[in-house]
């Protein structure tokens, strides 16, 4: 039995009051009507995705490439397919199919008719290649390295990197003599597109595709590990899109204010009281909501001081990838309405196409765009931190056909690899690892690590659930600490969320004026920061209403909420990869964490808050923003705020880079994070140097100033989870308590720790440190004083 977890349509279109363990229970959204007439129309839309580029006249992007990176490279080897490729002589290929199935009962099998198109045949480079990629990549980002900034095109990446032609040519004949159309071989190397019928998938994979209820959702996986000709296994990782659990958009769901001129505040649409008549939170509504604006973000991380300098993003390119479009005339009222439209950016929305055939549709886009707020989001707060950058809007529908992989995978996947490429992408979706097959966890790894040799800074959201991100908008059950499957790549930079802390300190004050500026924004400076928790696992919370642990606010909270209403784990998310191995760069700045394992996240920027009281202000198409907020005004948070923010923190990085002659392209920025962020903090041996105290978040305005990184000490993200025995067992669960008022029996309520026998701040999942930690990273930053550090990182003033 799999608890139920909140499906994307439901996140997509909630808002109201949070509901009882009862209420929810049961529940199940499913948008196969919305599904069947995207189909209806697929024929058309490929015809309409394949004008989408060309109609979009996007520039490219001319970074820094030649033949000077692979030049010397001696990559050259012989075919590793050597035997005849044999269907009776088959070998398994471990791991391809999801561990979580294993334990669940199918309802229904797959008719042998049902289409399955543009799937992807993942493909592994040899010993010898991947060696030399790692070599490269690290000499691209080595200042003293002859390779530094070298980077190189999708065609001389698959000729460096991928798979041998005649590897290629032998699987791609394979495929054929099973009856499957190979609709392309992308550039790398590494990925065919075919397309067949579930029918096909079992005779040539010899696995079953079957219906599961997972996580109160339905969904299609395939029942086994596939199996490959024998010949073929050294060469082939596995299929992704053998099913359909997408990545997930990582936001909390809206809320929508009323503006009070007398309070300055957003009144809110808020939940009734749970049947006791107690509402434990912290914040008390009546007094409304603060929303952040463009301007409270560029002061509150130093963006202005580089407006000021005449660095705004411009000639450097974001692309956001997204499952979804959107109503281009938001954005359009956002730069409006927030006076940033001096700074001459961009927004184009698009369907970025694989070289050589159509895989990528937006139903949406053509037939009118949906309010999606996830989409809206990322253009609008990538644009509030980089406003004179070009934006584009890179949509694939998940309902693209039958590609159970997800849009926005195909989305990345094709800009990476086609003539046309951003210099930095940003990813606000995710899913934990253990929903991740290995097929679809390489293909990401792979895609990201390609994007690094390209020279594109990848940005990917940490999630919003606390130690396991597969719970947004609901609370963490029948799994333990996990990490971003998006994200955990060592070739991207994860964003975590945090929290401005004023209001729980009551500074707020000394940190925001009385009232707005001509352009809305209230913020005075940098405002000191708390690791995002919307839970009772909120230290700072706890502390702040007088109780002497997070622990002992949970237990009195549950004598409040015998329903289990406020039962949360909607935090900045964090955690160990249980698949990448730790990268060398991670490991040499204080407090890194002593273990094996690509740990994520890297920064952290604002994302939430507890109470949900500061939230920042979008315009949509149902709630535009209109002059003094005179309509209803739509207010939301996520670290899928968080990753377009740094995105944009980026685009100026590499404007001011380019300035001094240097590349506009950066690659994964993580690398050089980490070197600056051991200059300030100190390394991983030896002694702390004093700015490791002075750069601290709590010191706010006073002695930061000259900081790059805000270091993040207080609080932590550990949350809370439940289970139900004998159904539900949640691992990495410290139980507290049990609420006795569910339907189907006692559930046990926790907190997420590493020790399911005590609780404390060594054992909590996770808290924030001096140096590096799992709730927040590194800190958030001061963008003026990080382009500083760079120039000198990089030898040049």
């Amino acid at each position: 039995m799999f608890l139920p977890v909140a499906s994307r349509e439901g996140k997509r279109r909630s808002g109201g009051p949070k509901r009882s363990w009862e209420s929810i229970q049961g529940d199940c959204l499913f948008s196969s009507d919305l599904s069947r007439r995207r189909f209806m129309k697929i024929e058309h839309l490929y015809l309409c995705a394949a004008m989408s580029l060309a109609l979009a006249g996007s520039p490219a992007i001319a970074a820094a490439q030649s033949n000077a990176a692979t030049a010397d490279l001696n990559t050259a080897e012989a075919p590793r397919v050597t035997q005849t490729v044999d269907n009776r002589v088959v070998s398994s290929l471990q791991h391809t199919h999801l561990a979580l199935v294993d334990g669940a009962t199918p309802t229904q099998s797959v008719a042998d008719t049902t289409p399955m198109n543009h799937m992807h045949l993942i493909l592994q480079r040899s010993a010898q290649r991947q060696s030399a990629l790692d070599a490269l990549i690290a000499a691209q980002h080595d200042p003293s390295s002859p390779k530094f900034h070298q980077w190189v095109t999708p065609e001389q990446f698959g000729k460096a990197f991928g798979v041998a032609d005649a590897d290629v040519t032998a699987t791609t004949n394979w495929l054929r003599s099973q009856g499957f159309t190979v609709n392309g071989v992308y550039p790398n190397k590494l990925q065919i597109d075919f397309s067949g019928s579930a029918g096909q998938v079992r005779q040539a994979f010899h696995t079953t595709l079957q219906r599961y209820k997972i996580n109160n959702d339905s969904h299609i996986a395939n029942a086994t590990d596939i199996s490959v000709p024998s010949a073929l296994k050294s060469v082939v990782v596995g299929v992704a899109g053998l099913n359909d659990i997408h990545p997930q958009p990582q936001h909390v769901a809206p809320k929508i204010g009323q503006f009070s001129a007398s309070t300055q505040k957003f009144m809110l649409k808020e939940a009734t009281a749970s049947a006791s008549g107690a509402n434990p939170q912290a914040v008390n509504f009546t007094n409304g909501a603060r929303g952040l604006v463009p301007y409270d973000v560029n002061k509150m991380y130093g963006t202005d001081q580089l407006y000021a300098a005449g660095l705004t993003g411009h000639g450097i390119t974001i692309a956001l990838v997204e499952d979804n479009s959107m109503v281009p005339d938001d954005w359009t009222n956002f730069v409006s309405q927030f006076n940033l439209g001096g700074y001459g950016g961009t927004f184009t929305q698009f369907q970025p196409q694989a070289t050589g055939f159509t895989n990528c549709i937006d139903p949406n886009s053509i037939y009118g765009q949906e309010d999606d707020f996830e989409a809206l989001l990322d253009a609008e707060y990538s644009t509030a931190m980089a406003p004179g950058a070009t934006i584009w809007l890179a949509s694939c529908a998940d309902e693209n056909s039958t590609n159970f992989f997800g849009g926005v995978f195909t989305a990345a996947t094709n800009l990476i690899n086609g003539p046309n490429r951003p210099n930095i992408i940003s990813a606000s979706y995710g899913y934990g690892e253990g929903y991740t097959d290995a097929a679809s966890k390489t293909a990401i790894d792979l895609m990201w690590a390609q994007a690094d040799a390209e020279g594109i800074s990848v940005f990917v959201s940490s999630g919003d659930s606390g130690s396991n991100p597969s719970f947004n908008g609901f609370f963490i059950n029948s799994a333990g600490i996990d990490a971003n499957a998006f994200g955990t790549s060592p070739n991207d930079t994860v964003v975590g969320g945090t929290d401005t802390a004023d209001i729980l300190d009551g500074t707020t004050k000394k940190y925001f004026s009385s009232s707005f500026n001509t352009v809305y924004g209230s913020a005075l400076s940098y405002v000191p920061e708390i690791p995002w928790n919307q839970s009772c696992g909120n230290e700072v919370a706890a502390k702040s209403l007088g109780y002497a642990s997070s622990l002992a606010f949970c237990k009195a909270y549950e004598n409040f909420d015998p329903y289990g209403y406020y039962i949360t784990s909607e935090a900045g998310s964090g955690g160990p990869s249980s698949v990448d191995y730790k990268p060398a760069w991670q490991r040499q700045v204080h407090n890194a964490e002593k273990d094996q394992s690509r740990d994520v996240p890297d920064v952290a920027l604002f994302g939430g808050s507890y109470g949900g009281y500061t939230w920042v202000i979008v315009c949509s198409y149902y709630y535009p923003c209109t002059p003094g907020f005179t309509g209803p005004t739509a207010l939301i948070g996520g670290t899928s705020l968080s990753s377009p923010m740094f995105a944009g923190i980026q685009a100026l990085i590499d404007q001011g880079l380019a300035a001094k002659g240097l590349p506009a392209s950066q690659g994964n920025a993580a690398p050089t994070l980490y070197a600056l962020a051991a200059e300030e903090y100190g390394g991983a041996k030896g002694g702390v140097p004093a700015s490791l105290a002075a750069c601290s978040a709590d010191n706010g305005t006073k002695g930061t100033g000259k900081c790059v990184f805000h270091n993040i000490t207080r609080g932590s993200i550990a949350t809370q989870c439940v289970q139900q025995l004998p159904y539900v067992v949640t691992p990495d669960c410290y139980f507290y308590g049990t609420l006795p008022q569910a339907i189907y029996g006692p559930i046990q309520v926790g907190l997420t720790s590493t020790n399911v026998s005590k609780y404390n701040a060594t054992t909590e999942a996770y808290a924030a440190r001096p140096g590096w930690s799992f709730a927040s990273g590194l800190g958030s930053v001061n963008a003026y004083n990080l382009l500083s550090a760079w120039k000198a990182f990089v030898n040049v003033q």
